[in-house]
């Protein structure tokens, strides 16, 4: 049986790693795609683990070789999700997690409608540049601009947020696990059966709470802060 493809979207600097690190140790089945890119490793980043890391020249072969479901190229450097990736996951009859940014996510859903995609949005601008101080502190350098330009970046991210179906918002690290775990059990029990227990309604329950359908008043905040409006919004998902 074919797995669950599951796309985690949000702006740098958001938690997306350490959350999605903490998931895998908690949930079974659950292969991580590891993607290739052309920037060089941070901090203890080691290859084909967190990313491949390749030369810009090697990558565009494998474009031109129609090797990627998904590529795109952020802040001078080439992202991608190799097609294999996904076929040998599935071959065995698990889950796939892609952690892929928003340009890469629309290619996907394009590709791949029946994907479960979400969105990690952190709770504020300014606790987003402390995060982004601080992992660039860890690296050795403190780069104001650069840190200016992923804030815009990520206000330019959060507009495109009604295009995932669910949400989660990561003020309390523990609480965004906790969210993504249920949402991952959730779209297994809806597709494989087991519904019915008091566990498994409990991760229903919680599932349910981060659809985006249902997460307005917990995210109103953040896109205000983020000066995201409603109208924004709405164009976006309709470009």
């Amino acid at each position: 049986m074919a797995g669950i493809l599951f796309i985690i979207s949000a702006p740098s600097g958001s938690g997306k790693s350490t959350i999605v690190n903490q998931l895998r140790s908690l949930v079974a089945g659950l292969e991580f795609s590891v993607s290739w890119t052309t920037r060089g490793p941070r901090g203890s980043e080691v290859d084909s683990r967190e990313y491949h890391f390749t030369t810009r020249e090697y990558f565009e072969e494998m474009v031109r070789n129609n090797e990627f479901l998904e590529y795109a190229e952020v802040f001078g450097n080439y992202y991608g999700t190799a097609r294999s990736t996904l076929r040998e996951a599935f071959a065995q009859g698990r889950d796939l997690l892609l952690d892929i940014d928003v340009q890469g996510a629309a290619q996907v859903r394009e590709k791949c409608p029946e994907a479960v995609s979400i969105f990690l949005m952190p709770p504020s601008p300014e606790v987003l540049a402390t995060r982004l101080r601080n992992r660039s502190r860890a690296e050795g350098a403190v780069q104001e601009e650069i840190i200016a330009r992923r804030l815009a970046r990520a206000r330019l991210e959060i507009e495109n947020y009604r295009d995932y179906g669910y949400i989660l918002v990561n003020d309390v690290l523990d609480r965004a696990v906790e969210e993504m775990a249920a949402i991952v059990a959730a779209e297994r029990i809806r597709r494989n059966g087991a519904a019915g227990t008091p566990d498994a309604e409990r991760l229903l329950e919680i599932a349910e709470g981060c659809r985006t359908a249902n997460s307005e008043t917990r995210i109103r905040p953040v896109l205000e802060a983020f000066g995201v409006t409603e109208t924004t919004a709405d164009s976006m998902g309709a470009a």
